[in-house]
């Protein structure tokens, strides 16, 4: 493949919005919640003890509740996750992280509809997903008659 001028530009572009994502408010929120909840030492104990739990549960969950362990592991993935959930440093995080994947799915939609109208955007906001009456989850190519 050749690089002519157009793809140059191309690349440059997309190395300036690269850029300027870096150096967004939603990218320093995200890493100064991140770098507040992993560098907290107990904290982040926490989370690989919940870890190795979701571990011990996806476990349990094969065998149902005929694992001699169900009702243990239930009861404190649910103790467990709800300690964490309840963190202020961990809330902030997810806040960060949403906040994030929104600029992301912005970026995403612009870009998709400025090469064509049925670009298939990956989004976490319905908003963004599609523009078709099934909200673009058939996966027919418009077998189960909608708009898509």
């Amino acid at each position: 493949m050749f690089m002519t001028y157009e793809w140059v530009q191309i690349t440059d572009s997309a190395e300036e919005l690269s850029e300027m994502i870096l150096q967004s408010e939603q990218v320093e929120q995200y890493q100064k919640a991140y770098h507040a909840v992993y560098n907290d030492k107990n904290l982040a104990e926490e989370i690989y003890a919940f870890t190795r739990l979701k571990e011990q549960y996806e476990e349990v969950q094969r065998f149902g509740k005929y694992h001699p362990e169900y009702s243990r592991v239930m009861k404190q993935i649910r103790v467990d996750k709800r300690r964490l959930d309840l963190n202020e440093q961990i809330a902030s995080l997810r806040l960060a992280e949403n906040e994030l994947q929104d600029l992301m799915d912005q970026v995403s939609f612009i870009i998709g509809r400025s090469v064509s109208e049925a670009v298939k955007i990956p989004s976490s906001n319905p908003f963004f997903s599609s523009d078709s009456s099934c909200g673009g989850s058939c996966g027919t190519g418009g077998g189960c008659s909608c708009s898509a």
